[in-house]
């Protein structure tokens, strides 16, 4: 077998990236700036809204999670800064909250998927997808990865602090993105892997 063909799917996923590459070059920089702002809190899952550049999960209020229990979207109107990125609130009060104890409320690896962050991938990151674990919050790509990542949350979460901390943090997202999704960890599993996991944990818990 030649060298060639040993390689041709690294090769063929190398390909798409620098297609994608591309394409993010071309029309996505708003985005890149977005989610790398000068911060010890980069990358984030952050997009750019009216002046503010780095508006952490798309102006989404990030203590609601906390005492109301569910997402809601914050307004210009009551905002703060902390190391360089902008956060949005749904009334004063929990700007107020926010601004004594910022800590508390940040999401857990800069709001990007935790299920994402598990293999070293700064990517997704839904507000209207999360859980409170131990007070702290995560952040998912979708119901389906939230699944997923509970169906073992220590030993998930003992991976995506590993990733996050020896990869994703202070990394540029774009680029530590592209990079995994060339060269894999070797616990990836795919969407459809993730999900058959899932139903298969479902179906064993039925009495």
């Amino acid at each position: 077998m030649s060298t060639t063909t040993l390689h041709q799917p690294t090769w063929r996923r190398l390909a798409l990236v620098l297609l994608a590459s591309a394409s993010l070059l071309l029309g996505g920089c708003a985005a890149m700036r977005a989610q790398n702002p000068d911060s010890p809190l980069a990358p984030v899952r952050a997009s750019a809204i009216g002046d503010d550049s780095h508006v952490m999960l798309d102006g989404h209020d990030v203590v609601a999670y906390f005492t109301e229990n569910r997402h809601a979207k914050g307004q210009p109107q009551f905002k703060s800064q902390f190391q360089g990125v902008t956060f949005h609130f749904a009334s004063a009060a929990h700007k107020a909250l926010f601004d004594a104890a910022p800590q508390k409320y940040l999401p857990q690896y800069g709001g990007f998927c935790a299920n994402g962050i598990m293999y070293g991938i700064p990517w997704g990151g839904d507000a209207d997808t999360w859980r409170i674990i131990d007070g702290k919050l995560y952040i998912f790509g979708g119901a389906g990865s939230r699944d997923a990542f509970l169906l073992d949350v220590p030993g998930n979460r003992k991976l995506a602090d590993q990733y996050w901390a020896t990869e994703v943090a202070g990394s540029n997202s774009f680029w530590q993105r592209s990079k995994r999704l060339v060269f894999r960890v070797p616990h990836y599993a795919s969407g459809e892997e993730l999900a058959r996991r899932v139903a298969a944990a479902r179906a064993a818990a039925k009495p």
